[in-house]
Parts: structure tokens; C-alpha cells; sequence
């Protein structure tokens, strides 16, 4: 007999995953009850290692086991354009369409000040220095097109204004309220390449 206590544990972490309620963490219980030690030895020491090794870029903030990250380090990126992104998971979007060269910089997440999140706690200081050592000439702004996307992008493009540096935001063809990791390559590639400036007026 299955003890309970272990079970109903183990649901109750599964349910803490996003998207992942009561049912469906049953079945992942029920699935993890079925397979061999081996699977599930090798599952936990992934995670650990997940833990343990991957962290964040010191320059780009991206996902990484070794820093500088790949994309950071790769001397045939072209330095001077940088992409803004909201997570990690964006820049895995948009590397997939295999048409930009350039590379990024991860906020942490995107201002909503309903949900407790301003500027202060997003990395928009750190792209600001990146921005104040003059070696780049062009920020993509490419949070979602959603509000909170694009106040964040408004809020980006106006703290930039008195630098040397081109503004561009991607020309979304999405529904407003679409999160970038769920477009697709073509979407994407098309939104790059008819990326327009972003033109403000100071205050």
C-alpha cells in the first residue's frame, strides 16, 4: 500500500509547478510511482545539478554554467546591438529563428506595479551601465505586447533618451496580450526584421 503521507507530499509539491493543479499532479505521482529507480535517481540528481551549476550571466542575465554565458562570449555576435527581453525563456525564442546575431539583456520580469513590480526591481540599472560604456548602438526593446510589456518598454526608451543609442521596438504581427515565447519562428523573424525606432519627446 502506497504510504499517504509521502504521496500526498509529493502532490502537493507537483502542484506547486506552474500550470500544474491537483489532477495533474496526481498523474505526474502516479507516472514517478511506475518508473525505475534509475529514472527517478536521474530526475532528482538533474534537478540538484540544476540548482547547484546554473546561474545567472554576470552581463546579460541569462541562464548560464559558465560566465560570461555562450552568447556573451562569442566573439562573432555583434556586441553593439542589444535585444531586451523579460526572461531567459524569450532569449530561447528567439535564438530558435536563427536571425539575430546580436545580443541580450534579461529585466527579470516586466513592471506591474498591481502586481508589487517597479523599475527598481527589474535589471534596468545594470542596462543602463551597459549603455553608459558606449560600445552599443542599438537597444531592441522586445517585451511582450502586453501592458505591462509595453510600459516597460516606454518606461526603457525614455530613461535612454539623452544616450547615443538607437531605440527600436519589434513590429509585433501578435494579438495584443501575447507573450513572446509563445510565437512562433516566422512571427518572430518578421518582427525582427521590421523592428522601428522608437521616437520620444522629452518631458
Amino acid at each position: 500500500m502506497i504510504e499517504k503521507k509521502y504521496f500526498e507530499r509529493l502532490i502537493e509539491e507537483l502542484t506547486k509547478l506552474p500550470g500544474v493543479g491537483p489532477k495533474s499532479a496526481q498523474r505526474l505521482a502516479f507516472f514517478l510511482l511506475k518508473q525505475s529507480d534509475e529514472f527517478v535517481e536521474n530526475l532528482a540528481n538533474t534537478i540538484l545539478n540544476l540548482k547547484k551549476k546554473v546561474k545567472y550571466c554576470s552581463i546579460c542575465f541569462n541562464l548560464t554554467e559558465e560566465d560570461p554565458c555562450e552568447i556573451c562570449s562569442d566573439p562573432e555576435r555583434d556586441h553593439s546591438v542589444v535585444c531586451v527581453v523579460a526572461e531567459p525563456k524569450d532569449i530561447w525564442a528567439l535564438e530558435r529563428t536563427q536571425q539575430y546575431s546580436g545580443v541580450y539583456h534579461v529585466l527579470g520580469g516586466l513592471i506591474s506595479p498591481l502586481n508589487g513590480i517597479f523599475p527598481e526591481d527589474l535589471r534596468i540599472l545594470e542596462l543602463k551601465r551597459r549603455v553608459e560604456k558606449g560600445d552599443i548602438n542599438e537597444i531592441i526593446l522586445a517585451t511582450n505586447s502586453t501592458t505591462e510589456g509595453e510600459t516597460t518598454a516606454i518606461y526603457i526608451a525614455r530613461l535612454l533618451l539623452d544616450y547615443p543609442v538607437k531605440i527600436t521596438r519589434l513590429a509585433y504581427g501578435l494579438p495584443v496580450g501575447t507573450e513572446l515565447d509563445f510565437a512562433d519562428e516566422i512571427t518572430l523573424t518578421h518582427a525582427l526584421q521590421g523592428r522601428k525606432e522608437m521616437k520620444l519627446i522629452k518631458d
